[in-house]
């Protein structure tokens, strides 16, 4: 499994951004997919993630201005983002937690970041 992730850029204070993950590769089904993010000089932090069965988590930080969803077809994660602020500055990753079709043993991948620089 392989992620390509998509969607980073400047913008400034209060814009709107979208990012975009794709899982692929064959003979797997995806229990969960999210992101993260990791500013300069601090640890990686949950933004949100979404599982298979719709249910949708998300850091406090983020809370009412992203949104994650995820089109299971196509096996890709998205995650808008609105109202954004300068300490929304970092390298967001997407991740996604898999099994093999028949396997119940779940297995995580993680994709390159894509930077995201929130001018004020």
């Amino acid at each position: 499994v392989q992620l390509q992730a998509s969607g980073g850029g400047l913008v400034q204070a209060g814009e709107f951004l979208k990012l975009s993950c794709e899982a692929s590769g064959s003979g797997f089904s995806i229990d969960t997919m999210g992101w993260y993010r990791q500013a300069p000089g601090k640890e990686r932090e949950l933004v949100a993630t979404h599982s298979d069965g719709g249910s949708r988590n998300y850091a406090d930080s983020v809370q009412g201005r992203f949104f994650v969803s995820m089109d299971s077809a196509k096996k890709t994660v998205y995650l808008q983002m609105s109202s954004l602020k300068p300490e929304d500055t970092a390298v967001y990753s997407c991740y996604v937690r898999w099994r093999y079709w028949g396997r119940t043993f779940l297995r995580e991948t993680w994709g390159q970041g894509t930077q995201v620089t929130v001018s004020s």
